[in-house]
């Protein structure tokens, strides 16, 4: 019996762990987004559609790429896509769009590339799911970008994605609109501040919440390179941002750093008196705005580190620990996070646009520094970006305030400097608690 079945292919059902390698590009290939954009202001979300388009029109992976859009694709910037590689539909396209007179207008074709899936994050993620797992089904690596209001993705779907992992799908998840003050005006049910907890309870999914083009670009390539050509059995989750404003260009050296998940963005001074800054995503340029008042206000310097991955870090540090319960009488293994902070003083303080328990994650492999959190713990809201961030206490002036408490509570300052800048920047102790109201 064992006979015949060998000579007929073998048992059914059976799953293929290793499928045809792609030849990736390399990083260069997407120079201009590692770049910067100059004087010119555009979100990470322009970023990822930039690098997307840039991807399709290579010759040897651009077929095998699948960009699934469930709604709004012009949010996102990808309607130019409609006319260049049309939207998939199995009998092509049976009406006249209300939009067939514009340039970018709305167009199916039986060979279309785009899955545009209308409002159903469960349909297309169960799309997304059927090309990421088309490596062992069919023998065929697919390439899918799946991209959607942050919110509306593991709120909503988080049983397929942990169905995916299960699969081990392999393929990016690009959570747009990320953070719960980035976008503007549409309350509570857009403002995503903890999606990344969710992601990171799937032990196969890679989080990251790059702030700069430069960021998310090798984040992207590198992760074709372990899925599409390492086959690696993983999948990606990637918060971007519809916020507008200007990306320099990468800082020689850091490729290694953002894959990790921290790279020193900006050292500070060589004042006495000094802090360590973290951020990610958005409220990176907060943090950045709050070194640069922390030295020109309060005559404090400090480092500003960007954590691409808070969820990254804490995974290392896990395994570290692990590694160093189990081999006692070995040479004792350092966490990447702490490592990076060896050679620096001061207190640690970290603030993002999501719940606290996100940059937490980080806390037990700091070596026992001191390590503050801000986060936008509590309901989101209508309002202005500015005001937002005030609400949550998540900007530039309460980061300072966090940097100086810390300060003072180790005995390098004054109390009296903190209640002097709480005074300065105009913020009212009183306010209500934003996890109360």
């Amino acid at each position: 019996l064992h006979e015949r079945r060998q000579a007929l292919g073998g048992y059914l059902p059976s799953r293929r762990a290793k499928s045809t390698a792609l030849e990736i590009p390399g990083l260069d290939a997407f120079q201009t987004l590692l770049e910067g954009s100059g004087e010119r202001e555009m979100s990470t979300t322009m970023a990822y559609v930039r690098f997307l388009t840039s991807l399709l029109r290579d010759k040897k992976v651009g077929k095998h790429v699948v960009p699934i859009v469930p709604d709004e694709a012009r949010t996102f910037g990808m309607e130019g896509m409609f006319r260049q590689l049309g939207i998939y539909s199995h009998v092509g396209q049976l009406y006249t769009p209300m939009d067939a007179d514009q340039v970018m207008y709305y167009r199916e074709d039986v060979k279309g590339q785009i899955l545009q899936e209308g409002i159903n994050e469960a349909g297309a993620m169960s799309s997304w799911i059927a090309a990421a797992t088309s490596y062992s089904n069919h023998g065929v690596p697919m390439i899918p970008f799946y991209v959607y209001y942050s919110m509306f993705g593991f709120q909503r779907v988080g049983d397929l994605a942990w169905a995916a992992g299960d699969m081990q799908a392999r393929g990016f998840l690009m959570g747009g609109t990320a953070g719960r003050t980035t976008l503007s005006g549409e309350g509570l049910q857009h403002q995503d501040g903890h999606s990344h907890l969710a992601s990171a309870g799937i032990p196969n999914c890679r989080s990251y919440d790059p702030t700069f083009a430069y960021e998310l670009t090798v984040i992207l390539q590198d992760g074709m390179r372990r899925m599409y050509q390492e086959q690696e059995n993983i999948f990606y989750y990637i918060t971007i941002m519809n916020e507008n404003y200007v990306h320099p260009p990468m800082p020689k050296g850091a490729e290694e750093g953002i894959i990790k998940g921290m790279y020193l963005l900006k050292p500070g001074s060589r004042k006495k008196k000094r802090v360590q800054l973290m951020g990610s995503g958005t409220i990176l340029r907060e943090v950045i705005a709050a070194a640069e008042l922390l030295e020109k206000d309060w005559n404090v310097a400090a480092d500003v580190w960007s954590v691409t991955s808070f969820t990254e870090l804490g995974r290392d540090g896990m395994a570290c620990e692990r590694w160093n319960r189990l081999h006692p009488m070995e040479k004792q293994r350092q966490p990447y996070v702490q490592a990076q902070l060896a050679e620096t003083a001061g207190p640690i303080v970290a603030s993002t646009d999501y719940v606290r328990m996100f940059a937490d994650q980080i806390r037990p492999y700091l070596g026992g520094r001191s390590y503050r959190t801000l986060g936008t713990d509590g309901f989101g809201r209508s309002d202005l970006r500015l005001k937002l961030r005030e609400f949550f206490e998540v900007n530039r002036h309460h980061v300072v305030v966090a940097a100086l408490k810390s300060l003072a509570d180790e005995g390098a300052v004054d109390a009296d400097l903190v209640a002097q800048a709480i005074k300065a920047y105009k913020i009212n102790p009183e306010k209500p608690n934003p996890t109360k109201v």
